[in-house]
């Protein structure tokens, strides 16, 4: 257990409620960073790294939004035409940011033979890039309290006018207007910035929203109704989305959205929210009003690694204490950084990939930029991260990551578990981490590993552990470092340091 019962928060009766849990040791990896080249080339790039991914123990990748955004070099969350996956002329460009629609084809074609899932990143919440202005009424309101009204009605012109005029009516004949949208930020007549409240019939904020800022139903550009999903699921062989903001528009609206794509598309399709809160009794509210059907990903866990990564002898004793994948493990996706955030420390981001990946709670997703960098930014990071050892954790967590757990949680700067393996993937290992100077830890592995030699697969660690006569190890590792420790004659041991091209744009 890594906390004492009254730690938790009570999720008594819920195990029987949970009606969806992901396949034994899958993993995801973000397929993008920020910064990726505005090159039209990365579907491309992804389906030649396709080989190497596999190898390494990718099995589904969440790729980014691939429709139409307002500008030819839009990241893909400023979505223009949701039809439009690079197909027709508009908004100056025919491809995507990513590349043109027979790139995405043949991505997802790649990927469905090679048994590697693709993940849709859906992005129902705004819309950007209108074809014109309209005049419609509004209310403006307190950008920290956008519940509270600071102005008398008035009339503004607004993007939000959407004809598509290079799609025309293929696929969909659905014009936008004033009337489907909730807010905007914008007023072309004033040219000023502000949070506008759309007025009219049965029009208002949704109430069963994130209650940051008083309501945080609108986030940014022009706030949207909802269609399109059902058709991205039947026009690519898609294997399940991300849902893009979901704290910010009406919870009843996605269990709906849910409920009818499961319907539709299949009961074993993957869902999982970006519901960015650091407190886990939330995320635990909104899995329960969305009926256990999706995921979420851990930002508390993601929290906790970040403030214990940046605190002197933080205590990694507690390093789960109120985080989904403590409270609900089935429903959690455990991440260390993405295309939004990167607040880890790097010395500690091979430790937290080691908890994501070796122990048996959460589904684990690998971010892009830790695998091959990030292109630019404040902090660009010219190369992979983890001393190039993220791709070993991976290939480990195939491996060896498997059967029943134990924990060792008994000290402040040094934490350990060992994997007891099962009857397919009988090796099993033991992991160590030290936040703090170099240190050891007495492991049980098993009466049936006594006499054996174990070696750490990460290499930061020379020697060899005898495994004694009662199933004991005395397990070192270096300060501010992991270690996972394995038989050394492990079938697949020799084959797990190969080399992974972690230059992808030589691709």
């Amino acid at each position: 257990m890594y906390l004492a019962q009254q730690d938790r928060v009570d999720t008594a009766g819920l195990d029987e409620k949970q009606s969806w849990s992901p396949p034994e040791n899958t993993l995801m990896m973000q397929g993008f960073e920020w910064h990726v080249p505005a090159d039209q080339r990365h579907w491309q790039r992804l389906r030649k790294a396709i080989p190497d991914l596999k190898d390494i123990g990718i099995d589904n990748i969440w790729i980014p939004p691939g429709c139409k955004g307002m500008n030819p070099s839009g990241i893909g969350y400023d979505i223009y035409d949701l039809y439009d996956l690079g197909e027709f002329d508009q908004k100056g460009t025919r491809a995507t940011r990513w590349g043109p629609k027979e790139d995405l084809q043949s991505l997802v074609q790649t990927a469905q033979d090679m048994n590697v899932g693709i993940y849709w990143d859906t992005v129902l919440n705004q819309k950007a890039g209108a074809d014109s202005t309209e005049k419609f009424t509004v209310v403006k309101m307190d950008p920290e309290d956008r519940n509270n009204e600071i102005s008398q009605p008035l009339t503004i012109a607004g993007w939000v006018g959407f004809d598509f005029p290079g799609r025309g009516e293929k696929y969909s004949p659905m014009k936008y207007h004033w009337q489907h949208f909730t807010g905007v930020d914008w007023d072309d007549a004033s040219q000023q910035h502000a949070i506008y409240k759309i007025l009219g019939q049965n029009k208002d904020w949704a109430s069963d929203v994130s209650d940051e800022h008083g309501n945080y139903d609108y986030l940014m550009f022009a706030d949207l109704d909802h269609s399109h999903p059902e058709w991205i699921g039947t026009e690519l062989p898609i294997s399940g989305m991300r849902i893009d903001a979901a704290k910010h528009y009406s919870a009843s609206f996605q269990k709906e959205f849910v409920t009818h794509l499961r319907n539709t598309v299949g009961a074993d399709y993957f869902l999982v929210g970006e519901y960015w809160r650091g407190e886990v009794g939330l995320l635990l509210e909104y899995l329960k009003l969305m009926d256990y059907e999706v995921s979420l990903f851990d930002v508390p866990l993601l929290g906790r690694f970040a403030a214990t990564s940046k605190m002197a002898g933080g205590d990694l004793r507690k390093i789960f204490k109120g985080t989904l994948v403590e409270q609900m493990p089935s429903h959690a996706v455990t991440f260390v950084g993405n295309h939004d955030t990167t607040i880890i420390a790097p010395f500690f981001k091979p430790l937290a990939y080691s908890l994501i990946l070796l122990r048996s709670q959460g589904q684990p997703c690998v971010f892009y930029g830790d695998l091959y960098g990030i292109n630019g930014g404040p902090e660009p990071q010219p190369g992979p991260s983890c001393s190039g050892t993220l791709p070993i954790l991976t290939r480990t967590r195939k491996l060896y990551a498997h059967g029943e757990q134990r924990d060792y949680f008994n000290r402040r700067n040094c934490i350990g578990f060992v994997r007891y393996g099962n009857y397919k993937h009988p090796f099993g290992l033991a992991c160590i981490l030290s936040n703090g100077g170099a240190s050891y830890k007495r492991m049980f592995v098993g009466h049936r590993h006594a006499g054996e030699l174990w070696t750490d697969i990460l290499g930061h660690r020379n020697e060899a552990v005898l495994i004694n006569n009662c199933g004991y190890g005395v397990f070192p590792v270096a300060a501010m470092s992991v270690s996972a420790w394995v038989n050394s004659q492990a079938e697949g041991r020799n084959g797990i340091n190969r080399s992974f091209n972690e230059n992808i744009y030589s691709l």
